[in-house]
């Protein structure tokens, strides 16, 4: 029997935890986020059906009580989806075959946040992929990963629905790799790929439209697109008389045409 914890939080994370129950891969232990983070933590701890000493909210798993109790489980693996803490080396080292990572990229292109955006921004390959942890930000081996086409109506809020969705399938089908005990394990090549922090799509240079500029539509487009979140903030913007105006877009395919 495959010894795990589960460290999650959103949607795909309870799809994924369904799967791992499905099997009858029932976690040792809960990581959830917490209440500043947390958008499905009374789900996920329901469905694991742990009692909260076998339950790690938010940062406790850097405390020495947290690395502690993991120590205790004889875990195989610690599996994160959409976990939004950092997990220190300490607890890297843990699991006797490695910490994983479900992440809304082609790796090693759009390593770290908003891959979709950066996806349609710079042109770059987008998919899913099943990595373990190391100290890198999202650097280590490659499990299994599936690539999926950029679509000319997605926008970044589309594009992410759609790996959201192929994230839950590559971790089904990975799954018996896991199961295995002996997963595939292809090392990411050394200076390839991308990546990209969370400040970097804030910058003006990125977002603002200068209506006096000559840009090919195609160029306005794709900013446009890659800009259009399900957060208004962080939608490409311009000026009139000092101010500022945003700008989202949909995209409808011309199925008459």
């Amino acid at each position: 029997m495959t010894r795990i914890a589960f460290a999650g939080d959103r949607q795909s994370a309870v799809k994924c935890l369904t799967i791992l129950l499905e099997a009858d891969a029932r976690p040792e232990a809960l990581l959830v986020s917490g209440p500043d983070r947390a958008t499905h933590d009374h789900v996920l701890r329901e469905m694991s059906g742990l009692p909260p000493d076998r339950v790690l909210v938010g940062r406790q798993l850097r405390e020495p009580d947290g690395r502690e109790l993991l120590r205790s489980l004889d875990l195989d693996y610690i599996i994160g989806v959409h976990f939004p803490y950092i997990v220190p080396d300490e607890v890297l080292a843990i699991p006797r075959i490695g910490v994983l990572n479900l992440h809304p990229a082609l790796l090693p292109y759009n390593r770290g946040w908003h891959t979709p955006s950066w996806a349609i921004l710079d042109g770059t390959p987008i998919g899913a992929t099943l990595h373990f942890m190391d100290s890198g930000l999202d650097t280590g081996d490659i499990v299994a990963q599936i690539e999926l086409d950029v679509r000319p109506e997605d926008t970044a809020h589309t594009l992410y629905g759609r790996l959201v969705e192929l994230e839950v399938e590559l971790f089904r089908q990975a799954w018996p790799l896991l199961a295995s005990g002996s997963p595939p394990r292809l090392p990411q090549s050394a200076g390839e790929g991308s990546s990209h922090s969370r400040a970097d799509l804030a910058s003006d240079s990125i977002r603002r439209l200068d209506l006096d500029e000559m840009t090919p539509v195609s160029e306005v487009l794709r900013t446009i697109r890659a800009l259009t979140t399900n957060n208004e903030g962080e939608a490409a913007y311009f000026e009139v008389d000092g101010r500022r105006y945003r700008v989202q877009i949909s995209i409808t395919p011309d199925d008459g045409a």
